[in-house]
């Protein structure tokens, strides 16, 4: 994979994201290691914009880390400051999966009463109303009934 190529605007505006974060990987003295590699890129997977920290006194090494983990990663090197290196990638879109036993979930219904003299205000309440439920015509919520269907109704569906 190739780094992130970023306009300095883009860059800028990533700066200052990444101001206020803290590190998320630490690179000690080992370096970067395949298990590092691997940390940082599920960071990124998770955050897109991550802050790592590299105990090396050596500033070309750090600069040497940073350029690799961009091209290794596919993503953006935003800034090296001290010892402080920032990275972005976009984060992917998660995947969302379809059940299909699921039931429909609770939902907000308005109940509004009228004033029996005609000189009120009509009084409205919300309520939550679950899948079992229901409103009936005078405001009140029931329970939904299981209807019992005979040995002959059972027949005749099938």
């Amino acid at each position: 994979m190739t780094a992130i190529q970023l306009s300095p605007a883009q860059r800028k505006e990533h700066r200052s994201e990444a101001h206020h974060l803290d590190p998320v990987v630490m690179i000690g003295n080992d370096g970067l290691t395949p298990a590092v590699e691997k940390e940082i890129d599920q960071a990124l997977k998770a955050h897109g914009l991550i802050k790592v920290r590299m105990f090396s006194d050596d500033r070309a090494a750090r600069e040497a880390a940073l350029a690799l983990l961009a091209d290794k990663l596919g993503a953006a090197p935003i800034q090296h400051i001290g010892k402080l290196l920032v990275l972005w990638r976009p984060i992917p879109p998660k995947e969302k999966t379809e059940r299909d036993d699921r039931q429909p979930g609770p939902r907000t219904v308005k109940v509004v009463s009228f004033s029996k003299s005609g000189n009120h205000r009509a009084t409205v309440k919300k309520i939550k109303v679950f899948g079992n439920e229901r409103v009936t015509a005078g405001g009140q919520v029931k329970r939904v009934k299981k209807r019992l269907l005979s040995v002959k109704r059972k027949a005749q569906a099938a």
